[in-house]
């Protein structure tokens, strides 16, 4: 297959994540100020797109309160930086099974929502795009399974299209890409989407070049896509990404370090994914391009 490198590339910058890192390093933002703040820096480093979870302002867990989303989403407008919003809805799909001999009663941080209520921040925000997490599976964390049933999806995605919000199907392997395809068919996403590809997440698709060439291969031709990879995998998944065609994230979502024992910021993080495209030959682009590809309407400040 002859190489088809992506040469108008957009970063996206993943801010902070659900995932249990705010105590391993201090520039993990926790409250929506600073998430907002970090989120800001990395667009004037480069990133065209900024994907957004919300947590604890006091503890740094993961939340999904929409007060908080409210917050950061109206400080990121509020600003002269210009950023395309993706705010997630992945929150309020995880399932914590008991004991492997009497797995119920579930687990007490089992946090399971409705279609309704895990879409309420993108009812009261209306980020240009959301993401949609486009199956269930296995975590390596505990008996955790992250829990997305196909109604619940269809569901969920029917909210973003009636809303006018651009769904980012997150693929953690090739079955998720089955259906999000599927939704296509039946109506409920509108096509083009925009696909990212999540590689390395213990236990969905592995991070082995062969495999996201599997991925990228199930990404129908008119689709938009993007890709990254975890911790020491990050930034060689940059030209990955970008040499198979695609996009590229980065961010402290999926990756706490610049360098073996030097934590990075998310604008650190960025500045080097920037090096990497353009050291390819590729022009990274910005928020307006990224707008005008995907057919996004910027909303103003409220």
């Amino acid at each position: 297959m002859p190489l088809q490198m992506n040469r108008e590339v957009f970063i996206t910058c993943a801010v902070t994540g659900s995932g249990a890192t705010q105590d391993r390093s201090h520039h993990v933002p926790r409250s929506p100020e600073a998430i907002a703040a970090s989120a800001l820096e990395a667009a004037k480093a480069g990133a065209a797109v900024v994907h957004c979870h919300v947590r604890d302002p006091e503890t740094g867990t993961p939340a999904r309160a929409p007060a908080l989303y409210r917050e950061l989403t109206e400080r990121i407008r509020a600003s002269s930086t210009d950023v395309v919003l993706n705010l997630t809805t992945g929150m309020g799909g995880d399932l914590i099974m008991g004991p492997v001999e009497q797995p119920l009663p579930l687990g007490n941080q089992t946090d399971m929502a409705g279609a309704s209520e895990r879409m309420q921040p993108v009812v009261e925000c209306r980020p240009e795009i959301c993401t949609l997490d486009c199956g269930t599976m296995n975590f390596n964390e505990a008996d955790y399974v992250m829990t997305n049933t196909p109604g619940m999806l269809r569901a969920m995605g029917g909210m973003m299209t009636e809303l006018g919000v651009q769904a980012e199907i997150e693929a953690f392997d090739t079955g998720h890409l089955w259906f999000a395809r599927q939704l296509v068919a039946e109506g409920v996403l509108k096509a083009p989407v925009l696909t990212q590809l999540c590689m390395g997440v213990p236990w969905g698709a592995p991070d082995d070049l062969n495999t996201l060439m599997a991925m990228v291969n199930n990404v129908p031709d008119d689709w938009v896509w993007s890709a990254f990879s975890l911790g020491a995998h990050q930034m060689p998944y940059v030209a990955a990404a970008v040499l198979a065609g695609g996009n590229v994230r980065v961010g402290l979502e999926d990756n706490l370090y610049l360098a073996k024992g030097q934590l990075a910021t998310n604008a650190q993080l960025v500045e080097r994914a920037v090096k990497i495209v353009e050291s390819l030959g590729a022009r990274v682009v910005g928020p307006s391009e990224v707008r005008e590809r995907l057919g996004l309407v910027k909303r103003d400040p409220a």
